[in-house]
């Protein structure tokens, strides 16, 4: 009797836990829109971008369907614990400090950090006319915090709502220097237009104490079966050439990193 009491209750549990695990026919992505290439929002008001591209693809593979919204860079892990998205896929970083509030996918893609600045600013550093240098980042990134540990005392540190104002910040000459995503800086700025007199400056940085472990899809941390699914996914459009054909249209490299 004990025994047979034992295989119902381990029943029910068993019952209650394929209850309670979600089928996920619908995922609600969330992404900034104003990240390009990564993320960005056209004219018409559509979002586009790597990352869109790359979540459709995910999606796709999975035989669900995504819905999508907008979310401020900074409101981001705060939406997400708040559940008005299901995950979010812009571009963020896999840090052990954003690990503690959300879970993370597998990695989707991994750039270094650069410097850009005017081509000038080489000539102010041999002929030694810096002064106190004006460093500009969007605020709650990674970019953000390194600039604030390495140069916070020596240096003005600049935080602003989005990338872009980072860039017309320093192409109007109110900063000296920008730090961001490497591709950001090419794709977003460097290639453009009229910013022909800007270009990168010093090394590269990807410690991951600083920069994380690639960037991911951020997700509720009770939703580890969405986590699951969606590196199942990654590894499948890698696998079926998805991933490089969405890769080609926007990089001439391997953007997936090692």
């Amino acid at each position: 009797m004990k025994r047979i009491t034992l295989i119902l209750i381990a029943a029910v549990f068993a019952f209650a836990g394929s209850a309670a695990a979600k089928d996920w026919k619908k995922i609600r992505m969330c992404t900034e829109g104003a990240y390009p290439p990564f993320n960005y929002t056209t004219p018409d008001g559509k979002l586009a971008g790597f990352d869109v591209d790359i979540a459709n693809a995910l999606c796709d593979y999975l035989k669900v369907e995504c819905t999508w919204q907008t979310q401020a860079w900074d409101g981001t892990i705060p939406g997400l614990l708040a559940r008005k998205y299901d995950a979010s896929i812009a571009s963020m970083s896999i840090t052990e400090e954003r690990k503690k509030k959300v879970a993370f996918t597998d990695k989707y893609y991994t750039t270094p950090a650069k410097f850009a600045a005017h081509e000038s600013f080489l000539t102010r550093v041999i002929e030694g006319k810096l002064g106190k240098l004006k460093i500009g980042v969007q605020r709650e990134t990674i970019h953000d915090r390194f600039a604030s540990a390495m140069w916070g005392k020596k240096a003005d540190i600049v935080r602003y709502g989005t990338q872009d104002e980072v860039f017309l910040d320093m192409k109007s000459g109110r900063l000296d220097l920008a730090l961001a995503d490497s591709v950001a800086i090419s794709d977003g700025f460097l290639k453009l237009k009229g910013n022909e007199k800007f270009q990168f400056v010093g090394p590269s940085f990807n410690d991951p104490k600083w920069f994380g472990n690639g960037a991911g899809i951020a997700i509720h941390k009770s939703n580890q079966d969405l986590v699951e699914l969606f590196n199942k996914a990654i590894a499948g459009i890698r696998a079926n050439g998805t991933y490089k054909k969405i890769q080609d249209k926007y990089f001439d490299f391997d953007v997936y990193g090692e």
